[in-house]
């Protein structure tokens, strides 16, 4: 049983060390602490499928083997029917989605990112970054939602000013979206101790992606080279095959790894209508066609059944503020002019407003620390902001 509020960033801070002791927690839902209303909505509390059929005659749901999906209309943000939507579950590369849309708005595009040595030797790299060598904003975002780049994931968190800073603007931008199910640990998805999200939370992310014409740029990408070094370049392909194989899709996520099991994030758009189906702890490679199902069911029954929550509104933007960590050629931290260092981004701007409080550890002490300051930080803001549904008997 959770321990009270008073107690829960102690328990939280004892709950961490141990996992990094242990590794990480199972990729089951655990119980959200019981704290105010649900988010979205009192049905969204329950565990079991939650689906409102009319009195007459609809299609009744698909069977889809995932722990926790749902399936919502972005432009109402009526969510026609979910699964276990605030469970807490592993995200793997679904993650990146919020990745991006956290960190899209604070990156200059055309600007250069330095690759690090800690980003060249994340496990797997995907991409295959060199370190020293300076990569384009933009084509690491579209290494990370296309390939699933997760060294491409690393250098853009770092490229924010630092590691931390990084996670603490994904945090933050998790916490506006009133996304209070999900802390991320890593900027990838990987797994690790304390990370987790809700199929509810990646709609959130989904839909605010739907919002940003250069995540949809990046996200839509169906092949290309990204160039390693003058000699060396790989292919992109799209590893979402929803964009290619569904009538309307226009974007979406995978992810896997042997804890999390399949994760997905799908959107769909027909006559008018987009659709936005997330699933999560999936058999691997189902994940795809669990979509298709529930999309095709969603437009079929779209404004005939009554809805079992929705997805709710950001919280407001903070007041702007001067940018606190300007970086550039010449400038304090940025090296010699000229020369970019490891980790750092050259011309990178910041939109004051969607910058959240500097982090003072480096990303060397929180690789030897497990990440646990930033886990704890983001556990305890999380259990702060946390609206959830009753516990899990």
């Amino acid at each position: 049983m959770r321990p009270v509020l008073a107690n829960t960033v102690l328990a939280a801070a004892g709950a961490m060390l141990a996992a990094a002791v242990v590794g990480p927690a199972a990729a089951a839902s655990q119980s959200p602490p019981a704290i105010g209303p649900v988010i979205g909505g009192a049905q969204l509390a329950g565990h079991g499928v939650l689906v409102n059929y009319p009195s007459g005659s609809v299609p009744r749901l698909p069977a889809v083997t995932a722990s926790a999906w749902v399936i919502a209309d972005a432009g109402t943000g009526q969510v026609l029917a979910a699964k276990d939507p605030h469970g807490w579950y592993r995200p793997a590369s679904t993650l990146k989605v919020l990745t991006a849309i956290s960190l899209i708005p604070v990156l200059n595009p055309n600007a250069t990112v330095v690759a690090s040595k800690q980003a060249t030797t994340v496990s797997p790299n995907i991409v295959g970054l060199l370190a020293g060598h300076a990569y384009k904003v933009s084509d690491l975002f579209t290494a990370l939602l296309t390939i699933s780049a997760n060294d491409a994931a690393m250098a853009l968190a770092q490229a924010a000013g630092s590691l931390s800073q990084g996670m603490a603007d994904i945090n933050a931008e998790a916490r506006r979206l009133q996304a209070d199910d999900t802390v991320a640990v890593t900027p990838n998805g990987l797994d690790a101790p304390g990370q987790h999200t809700s199929a509810y939370d990646l709609a959130l992310f989904a839909r605010q992606g739907l919002r940003m014409p250069a995540f949809l740029k990046y996200d839509q990408t169906t092949g290309g080279q990204f160039q390693i070094s003058k000699k060396k370049s790989v292919g992109l392909w799209n590893q979402n095959s929803l964009l290619a194989t569904y009538p309307g899709a226009i974007g979406g996520k995978i992810g896997w790894t042997s804890a999390a099991g399949a994760t997905y994030v799908g959107m769909a758009r027909r006559h008018g209508v987009t659709l936005i189906v997330t699933l999560l702890h999936c058999p691997a490679l189902t994940e795809i066609n669990a979509g298709k199902s529930l999309l095709n069911w969603g437009f079929a029954v779209d404004g005939t059944v009554r809805p079992v929550g929705t997805l709710v509104s950001a919280r407001p933007q903070p007041p702007a503020a001067a940018p606190s960590r300007p970086a550039g050629k010449g400038q304090p931290g940025a090296g010699q002019p000229g020369t970019a260092q490891p980790g750092t981004a050259q011309g990178i701007t910041a939109r004051p407003e969607a910058r959240a409080p500097s982090v003072t550890a480096s990303p060397s002490v929180l690789v030897a620390a497990g990440f646990s300051g930033v886990v704890l930080l983001a556990v305890a803001a999380g259990v702060v902001y946390s609206r959830r549904q009753r516990p899990r008997p």
